[in-house]
Order: C-alpha cells, then structure tokens, then sequence
C-alpha cells in the first residue's frame, strides 16, 4: 500500500512567529543567565531583552490588538487566529518577564554585590548619612526638573506618553483632614514623571573601600514625594510605566505628501492606543483600580514588576567605571581591509578584483570613504545610493551632501518608512534636497530595504560604474555591532543592473533582463524557489544536493514548504536563523534532513549568505532579504551572486565556522524548544574566530593602511 503523500502545507508543521520571536528573546534571556559569561554581560544581555521587548509589544501584540478590533479572523501560518495568537503571545510574555526578574534579583544582583556594587532596592535602605545625601541630590539636581500633577475636578488625567516611567499616588487634602470636612472619596490621584534628562542611576557616596552603592532615581523622588504635593498627605505612591501602540497606520495611496503624512503620525505615536501596563507587584489595589481604570487596560494587559521597572537602565549600569575585569575582552577592534590600501585610491583598488568585507571584524571606513573619495574626485559625474537606517551624525550623509556641492549628480532614496527611524530619515531627507541631492522617498506600498551604492566614473578607456552591495545599512554605528558583509565590484554586469534599480525606484522603468542580481519583489522569491527545487531534483538523481543558509529570519511558508520537500528528497539542510523560525526542523517525514541554529553573541547576527550545492557547482548568494513575506513580496530587495573563488572560500568560512560554533549556539529541537550547544572538544566561539581571523589578515600587511580608530562599543545594544 502506498504511502500517504505529506501535506506540506498543514498548520501543524509551522511555527507561530510571535512565540519563536519570544523564542529568540528568551534566548538572549539565557545569555543573562548563563554563569560562564562575564557577569557585566549578562546586565547587558538582560537590557538587551527588556528593548526588545518594548518594540514587540508596541508593534506585534499591537498589530495582533488591531486585528482583533477589526474582526480579522484569518489564521496564521500554524492555522491560529488573532484572538488564540494574541491568548498564546501574552501568556509566554507574563511567565518570560517573571523569569527576567528572578534573573536579576536571585543572580545578578546579588553577583553585583559579592563584586562590590550595591543595587539599593529601597530608599528605606539607606544609612542616616545617605538619606541626607539622597535628600541634598533630590533639593538641587531633580526637583526643579519635577511637573507635578494632581488630578481633582478641575484636572484631568493627564496623558502619560509611551514608554515614560512614572510614580502614580494617592493623596488626601490635610485641610480636609483638619476640618473634619467629607470628601466625595477618601483620596485623589496625583502623578509625576520620572524625567529622563536625568541619569536613572545615582551613586551614593561611600566610607567602605571596595563598596559602591547606587540607587535609581524614582527610589529618590518616591522618598520626597511629600515635598511636590505639600497640602497633602500621601497615601501610597508607586512607580507604573504604560507602553502604547506605536506602529504607524499610513495610508500612501491617499497621502498627498508622504514626507508630511509620516511626521503627522510621528506624532500620534505617543499617544497611541495602551497595550501594556507595567505596575510594581505590591502597588496598593485602589491605586492600580484608578490607574488601569483611566488607561483602559484589561487584566491580562497588566504586568507586575518585581523589582525596577524599565530594564533598559542596565546597560547604564554596564557603563560604570571601574568594572571591566568584569567585561568580555575577546572581541577586537574592526581591522584593515588588506586588498584596500590609503596610498592608491579606492577605485584603483576596485579595479584589481572583487572586493568583500566582512563586519564588524573588518572596518567599514572603506565603505564610507567609496562615497567621500567619490564626491571630491573630479572624474566622477554620478552617485546613487539607497539608505533605509544611517546614523545619527552620519558621514556618508555629509559625503552625499559635498558631492552635489561639487556638482555631481546625486540620487538617493531614503526609506521614509524605516521603522523607528522615520523621524532620523525626514531630518536626512530635506538636508540633502537642501545639498541639491535628488531624494526619492520609495515606492508606494513597498519598503525599499535594499542596500546598493552606484558610483559612475569617466576613466580613459570610458565609462566605469562601480558598485558597493551589502546585507546591512549603510549605518557607520550599527557597522559597529552588526555582523555584515559587503561587496565592491566594477564589474560591467553588475554596473548594467545597478543603473537599472535605480531607474526602476526613480522613473519605474523595469528593464527587459537581469545579469547578475535578483530583485523583489519581481522574481528573488521564485529564484529562491527554483534554486531549492534543483537541489531536490539533484538529490532525486543521486547528485550532489545539499543548502546551507544563514538569515535573520525564516517565515515564509511556500519557501518553508520547498525546504521540506527538498529534505524528503534527502537534500542536507542547514539553516543559521538568528531570530524568528517557523520552520519545524528534524520532524519525521518532514524535515529530518534540516537542522537550524541560532547564534546570540556580542554582535548581531546580521548578514544573508546562502549556498547552494547544485550538483558541485556550488553557487554562493548575499542578500538584503530574509526569507519572509514582507521582503519577498512588499519591500524592494537585493540577491547577488559572489562569484570570486577566493571571496566565495571567505563566504563558506563564514557558513562553516558558525556550524561549527559551540559557544553561542542555540540548536532547535523538534518540539520547537531551542537548547545551547553541548560544549565539547574545542570550544569555538564564532564571533572570536572571526574578529582573530580579521587581526591576522590585517597583520600581514599593515604598512600602507589606516587603521579603524573607532572600537567597538558593547554597552551599545545592538539587538534593539
């Protein structure tokens, strides 16, 4: 009898992306709780997961909240409604945020005070001396930063914004009591913010040699709460913090001018509808009864603290001085790119072969200096480049704005739409229109995330277009902290489909053929289909099939479904997802040829990099997409190819040395639960390897380079 043929379609063979991001945080989660690590690395590790956490509530559960008030009833990819999503989502969420602070208070801070850092819980823990030092600290630095706010007939709840930490109290009028006289209630609201323009940690002065104590700054107010309401007696006061939805609803078919649309709702962001409220544990129930009742917010919406509030205040903790023997120090500074030299100019350099980089290990000044050297090279006539997110004092914004200074031609597309980054985007937008650079703001109804960089040039044999394609921003920051890699080319194909994007996202003119990159959403999705099924078929005939991938995220389901066919065809998959996967791996019949890992180290796990077997003609792609609808099918995206034997060696080191990692790797069972590698034989830790490999590489030959003087930042958070 024959077999019964899978559906590779059902439900039960994916993976909700909700709980797999929870997933993932819970992973950084265990970087915190993982006692081989420094112990400052794990404060940071638990910042990182509070961060991430805010952006999922203000954009995923408020997108699932949104679907449930417009009665959207269509399942997910595991066949779950919004309502089952949403029950499933905050149930994980309240048990991940108890384990958070069992991680703190039961590890971490009493590590912190075993290593000489006190973490003061209460102002009722302070010494005589330091509670008038608290009260002095209280008199000059915050009280005159302090907005009190009652709440009486005559003033009403005030608007609390998003993400704000505040201190909710109940007060009673001591004239009332005086008098004898009734009031309607026993008590009245009243609130101040904690301000933010004011370091959180204040340390304490200290006898004890080898003690430093610290105390947060709500701990400061909440002890001299009576001198803001002086009339009053306090009741109770607590600290609360309210997060809102924040994810912008943009409609571009009917707004006239994005650029003013996008900054009308910026500001609407603030105030968008509450979706989570964050109250200390033991808060006095009438006090939580009045503020939930004003804001809103359901039960299940409510989470209690124990312990402080807003975790984000770590990573200032990490930044304290005199704690670095407590630091991982295995990471180095970005190093030399060895085929770029300062006494030869970059084009020059372009020219000799294929270029690719590999970051943060190796420096992304050559990246910066690609756009700088072109706006002051007289030779040059034309620069385009796409920029989604950049940083705050960006360089290559500066070099961009120089360049039409100079008379060149310049095009750039700024992604409006970048998430969390729109207000940084408007500001760079109108300076460069104001340089006289040609701005483009994207597409209607696509993110343009792609990141490519033309630079046309008038050399003596004629014209030469060179070409820069990465798998992450043109960000001089984030460059920092984010595992990427990079390509120069001046190859003439390359140019040919470089010049086309650029007419395709400035004029809408799609050319007729491709030579060597893959776009979407026109046909990266079915290249990527048609590259999997050939493997399929190769293994089918007995040849040589196997795929290797290494991603963001994984959810698209007729990929994931292409991936089990492929396995039961007896393709060897290997999958390096660094967040979400809905991708079921070693399910019999399904996917017992496909093992996925996830790396959460010091940096971010950033680059696309696939391999493709095909039969011994292996094929090797970089890319700005993930395997996801939104960049498959609604956001402009790049794949190209890396056809340079020696640069496609680097992409296989990159692949291999990361499935090899038994440090920082997470390896997904077939019951969706992710386990840390066993560790055994030598340990290997990829993002060491790499940044040591780098080191060597730049070593051999140094003389003729500049070298990066910029180091990396670990307080930064790169997973935010």
């Amino acid at each position: 009898m024959a077999e019964k043929a899978v559906d590779f379609q059902n439900p039960i063979y994916y993976t909700n992306r909700e709980l797999s991001w929870i997933s993932f945080n819970k992973r950084c989660l265990s970087e915190a709780k993982d006692s081989s690590n420094p112990l400052f690395e794990r404060l940071k590790f638990l910042s990182i997961t509070a961060s991430n956490l805010d952006e999922f509530f203000m954009v995923r559960v408020a997108s699932l909240i949104d679907m449930i008030h417009a009665d959207y009833t269509k399942p997910d990819i595991a066949g779950l409604s919004p309502i089952q999503q949403l029950d499933l989502v905050t149930k994980s969420l309240h048990d991940f945020v108890k384990q958070q602070y069992q991680t703190l208070n039961k590890q971490l801070i009493p590590m912190l005070s075993e290593n000489g850092l006190i973490m003061v819980k209460s102002y009722k823990d302070l010494t005589i001396e330091e509670s008038e030092y608290v009260d002095q600290y209280f008199h000059e630095f915050v009280y005159p930063v302090l907005t009190p706010m009652a709440v009486d007939s005559s003033r009403p709840f005030p608007l609390i914004r998003n993400k704000t930490l505040n201190i909710g109290a109940l007060i009673r009028s001591k004239e009332a009591k005086k008098t004898g006289k009734k009031e309607k209630r026993d008590f009245d609201f009243a609130m101040v913010q904690v301000p933010n323009v004011l370091s959180r940690i204040i340390e304490l002065p200290s006898k004890d040699l080898g003690i430093r104590k610290v105390i947060l700054l709500e701990e400061i107010i909440l002890k001299n709460m009576d001198k803001l309401f002086l009339n009053y007696n306090i009741e109770c006061a607590y600290p609360f913090r309210v997060g809102r939805n924040a994810d912008l609803s943009i409609d571009e078919d009917e707004a006239e001018d994005l650029l003013k649309e996008i900054e009308k709702q910026l500001k609407r962001r603030q105030w968008g509808e509450v979706i989570r409220l964050e109250v200390s544990s033991d808060m006095d129930k009438r006090l939580l009864q009045v503020i939930g009742k004003e804001l809103g917010v359901t039960e299940q919406e409510i989470y209690k603290i124990d312990g402080p509030m807003d975790l984000t205040f770590l990573m200032k903790v990490y930044k304290l001085e005199g704690f670095d023997h407590l630091k991982e120090h295995g990471y180095v500074t970005p190093q030399l790119v060895p085929e770029i030299k300062t006494d030869e100019s970059i084009f020059s350099c372009i020219r000799k072969k294929d270029i690719l980089m590999h970051h943060p290990y190796q420096t992304f000044d050559p990246v910066v200096r690609f756009v700088s050297d072109a706006a002051v090279d007289a030779n040059v006539l034309a620069i385009k480049q796409t920029l989604y997110r950049v940083s705050g004092n960006s360089p290559i914004i500066a070099a961009l704005a120089k360049a039409a200074d100079n008379g060149k031609q310049v095009t750039v597309l700024v992604e409006l739409k970048a998430r969390f980054d729109e207000e940084n985007n408007i500001v760079w937008a109108k300076k460069l229109e104001k340089a006289g650079c040609h701005v483009i703001y994207g597409l209607v109804g696509l993110k343009t995330h792609c990141k490519i960089t033309l630079v046309v040039r008038k050399e003596e044999d004629g014209i030469r277009r060179y070409v820069h394609l990465a798998t992450g921003n043109y960000n001089d920051s984030t460059a920092r902290q984010y595992t990427d890699v990079g390509l120069f080319t001046c190859k003439e194909a390359f140019g040919e489909d470089a010049t086309a994007v650029f007419n395709m996202l400035s004029g809408y003119s799609e050319p007729l053929a491709w030579n060597r990159l893959s776009l979407a959403p026109l046909w990266l999705k079915d290249r990527l289909l048609y590259m999997i099924k050939r493997e399929e078929e190769n293994a089918k005939r007995g040849e040589a099939a196997r795929i290797v991938a290494k991603m963001n995220s994984l959810c698209h389901k007729e990929v994931i479904a292409a991936l089990y066919k492929a396995s039961c065809a007896g393709v060897k998959i290997d999958l390096i997802i660094r967040g979400i996967c809905c991708l079921r791996a070693g399910v019999k019949g399904v996917s017992e040829n496909i093992t996925v890992r996830s790396i959460v180290g010091n940096f971010l796990e950033h680059s696309r990099i696939f391999y493709f077997e095909n039969a011994g003609k292996p094929e090797y792609y970089c890319a700005s997409a993930d395997w996801m609808p939104r960049n498959l099918e609604r956001r402009v995206e790049i794949m190209f190819p890396v056809e340079d034997p020696s640069l496609r060696e680097k992409l296989w080191n990159i692949l291999d040395t990361e499935l090899k990692d038994n440090e920082k790797a997470h390896i997904l069972q077939s019951n969706d639960e992710y386990v840390k590698v066993s560790k055994k034989g030598e340990l290997i830790n990829s993002q060491i390897v790499f940044g040591e490999e780098a080191k060597r590489l730049a070593k051999t030959s140094e003389s003729g380079f500049v070298k990066d003087s910029r180091t990396f930042k670990p307080e930064m958070n790169p997973y935010a």
